[in-house]
């Protein structure tokens, strides 16, 4: 998809607030600063349209994006991160879990990982609670402009047998920084929305 039109639409702190746009929608989730915000105005071809932070734990709310009037990007919480008081993040779990499993209009999730680091126990229940809601997954590792050619082979490994995934469902390395692997990224996401 060649991205024309890009807006911020909404942010929902209820599921009360959700838009009913009728349009296609894919999640992004991942854990606190793994790079979501970046990743996604790499494909909207934005430098801050989704707003990045250095301070984990800063997107609190659901926050929805148009993309060129056709689908709707969606910006979840991320996980994991502790300094939240627990109260917060009961919120948001309830928040996310409203979304994932009452929004007819999701055609799939992006999972964002850290390849530089195994996936972590909160990356496994996300993917499981994907996977149980059953939501396609697209597998993500972020910022491959840092690793080596054997790091890169080892966390292609390392998430690969995590999740037993079949060649299609392998994960794609991308660079916010350079912009490898948006093309296949774009790809993936253009198969995604035109299911269903």
């Amino acid at each position: 998809m060649v991205v024309h039109d890009a807006e911020f639409l909404k942010s929902c702190a209820s599921p009360d607030n959700f838009p009913a746009t009728g349009l296609p929608e894919v999640a992004f989730v991942g854990r606190s600063n793994v790079g979501k915000s970046s990743l996604m105005n790499l494909l909207l071809g934005r430098k801050q349209l989704v707003k990045v932070s250095r301070t984990p734990g800063k997107t609190q709310m659901i926050n929805f994006f148009s993309v060129n009037t056709h689908c709707y990007f969606v910006d979840l919480p991320g996980y994991g991160y502790a300094r939240v008081p627990r109260s917060v993040q009961a919120a948001w779990k309830g928040l996310i879990e409203s979304y994932l499993a009452g929004r007819p209009t999701l055609r799939g999730a992006v999972l964002v990982l850290d390849p530089r680091r195994p996936p972590t126990e909160l990356d496994c229940r996300m993917h499981d609670w994907l996977k149980s809601f059953g939501i396609p997954i697209i597998h993500v590792a972020t910022k491959s402009d840092q690793l080596s050619g054997a790091q890169r082979s080892s966390a292609m490994r390392s998430i690969t047998a995590t999740w037993r995934l079949v060649e299609e469902d392998r994960p794609c390395f991308v660079s916010a920084k350079t912009g490898e692997g948006k093309r296949e990224l774009w790809a993936r996401l253009d198969r995604l929305l035109r299911v269903g």
